[in-house]
């Protein structure tokens, strides 16, 4: 058989470091790249004696993950001891849950490519719990150091149905969920500093197979294209297994994407496996209805639904849709401008992911510490259409706006960039060129019709880029007969 003849089954859990002033069960400062083991106390490093206090916040941000996700909210839940020993586990247990989670039985939908067709993936349930300490191994000492600063730092953890068939699928999954903890404002999503990291659970089946394959866990992915390679390999190994006569067994694997292949860590454990049990230092959650509903009017308009807003309403490209959404400040400016009207939105779109974002980034600055808004760059745009203004001054007309509280129209007349639209003035010039580039016309004669490129290229530069490129364009075919 070959590997066409099966399906890969997969399931993903992603964890999720959720921006809380203070971690989970103490006032410790939650921070990224502080001095090794300057955030921690007896608390979070498990010291005899102390006993946990929950973060309030922590159980909004969960709650709001699970409206988003459409889940069901459980108003009474409770914590318990996930037992295991691990040199970054102080106490030698975790603070999660088990049986009853804050949230579950959700779903999501997910936007697969550029046609936006949808796949609709199940969440099994979403839980809090502590994370653990960062073991440093470095060639300079031997044996292993321990930084606690992100013990106790508040996770949430989603664990998705076995929906996804691809790596692809996966991918679009993991991609919608970092999306929407970002538009919720509850987790920064940098995988660089490890706040969003995924475990793949992967097994495969014959084709029209109703039964699912034993399954194998890689551990703490830590990007989503490497989650895309691990499943792949991993997919790829248990067919070559089965094919051999083999057989699969459910296990734990560490997966390289250095070298790009995983290698066996341990058996997989199950639940009894870990002990779990109620924490017994502290209390039953409960969260009145009225809360878990005031908390679900503050859910936005999550990333798919603007995407599929931005494209089917307003006519943009799906890639020029999903660039706006993927950025907060320049999202608002264009739902600013979508609200104001009278420019073609298209354009609007086109500026904010070209030149704004160009200058943005070469002068690492953001929208807020410009002098750009929403009616000047309608009012720039308003020129263009009106053909004032061609789109290369229009370019000097941004650049100056940008930084200056100055409207288009002032720039234009003090910088004289308004466009030439006198027919005499520019056949004129058109003769001019025509006549100083005789050899790219009779190129053009005999066939190379890129030369009317260079052309107008050069009919604009005569004008300083005030012409009008259509009416030069048009004036040239003319002559050119």
């Amino acid at each position: 058989m070959s590997k066409t003849d099966y399906e890969m089954v997969v399931g993903l859990e992603v964890h999720a470091e959720l921006s809380t002033d203070t971690k989970i069960y103490c006032s410790c400062k939650n921070s990224f790249g502080s001095e090794v083991n300057s955030n921690c106390c007896e608390v979070c490093t498990g010291m005899p004696g102390t006993l946990p206090t929950l973060n309030r916040k922590v159980v909004d941000y969960a709650i709001k993950m699970g409206h988003a996700l459409h889940c069901k909210i459980n108003n009474v839940c409770k914590q318990d001891r996930k037992n295991y020993f691990y040199p970054d586990l102080p106490k030698a247990y975790q603070i999660s849950q088990f049986d009853i989670p804050l949230c579950e039985h959700g779903y999501v939908d997910v936007i697969l490519d550029e046609e936006c067709h949808q796949k609709r993936i199940g969440v099994t349930r979403i839980h809090i719990e502590e994370d653990a300490g960062k073991l440093i191994h470095d060639d300079s000492f031997s044996g292993s150091l321990v930084d606690f600063n992100r013990c106790g730092v508040p996770l949430i953890e989603i664990v998705s149905e076995p929906d996804l068939r691809s790596p692809q699928e996966a991918k679009a999954y993991l991609d919608t969920i970092r999306s929407i903890l970002q538009y919720l404002d509850i987790s920064d999503c940098k995988m660089q500093e490890g706040s969003i990291r995924c475990d793949v659970n992967v097994s495969v089946r014959k084709c029209g197979s109703g039964e699912f394959g034993t399954r194998c866990e890689m551990k703490n992915v830590n990007s989503f294209s490497g989650a895309m390679r691990a499943i792949e390999y991993e997919a790829n190994r248990q067919i070559e297994v089965l094919e051999s006569g083999g057989t699969i067994t459910q296990e734990t694997r560490r997966w390289d994407d250095h070298r790009g292949q995983n290698f066996l860590l341990r058996s997989k454990e199950d639940a009894q496996d870990y002990r779990y049990f109620p924490e017994p230092d502290l209390l039953t959650i409960v969260v009145p209805e009225e809360r878990v509903q005031q908390l679900r009017e503050e859910i936005p308009e999550l990333p798919g639904e603007k995407l599929l807003r931005y494209v089917k309403d307003f006519g943009l490209p799906y890639f020029d849709a999903n660039l706006l959404c993927e950025s907060g400040e320049k999202r608002a400016l264009f739902e600013e401008i979508a609200a104001k009207g009278g420019i073609d939105l298209k354009a609007a779109a086109n500026w904010l992911n070209g030149d704004i974002t160009r200058i943005l980034n070469e002068k690492n600055k953001t929208l807020a510490e410009s002098s750009l808004s929403a009616d000047k760059l309608i009012g720039m745009i308003s020129m263009i259409e009106q053909g004032t203004i061609s789109n290369t001054a229009a370019k000097t007309v941004l650049e100056e706006m940008f930084w200056q509280d100055k409207e288009p129209s002032e720039i234009v007349e003090e910088r004289g960039l308004g466009q030439i639209n006198d027919d005499s003035a520019l056949q004129a010039i058109v003769g001019d060129v025509l006549q100083k580039n005789e050899k790219v016309v009779m190129d053009y004669k005999n066939g190379k019709t890129n030369a009317l490129g260079f052309l107008v290229g050069q009919c604009m530069r005569a004008t300083k880029g005030q012409g009008n490129p259509a009416a030069l364009r048009e004036l040239l075919l003319k002559q050119l007969g």
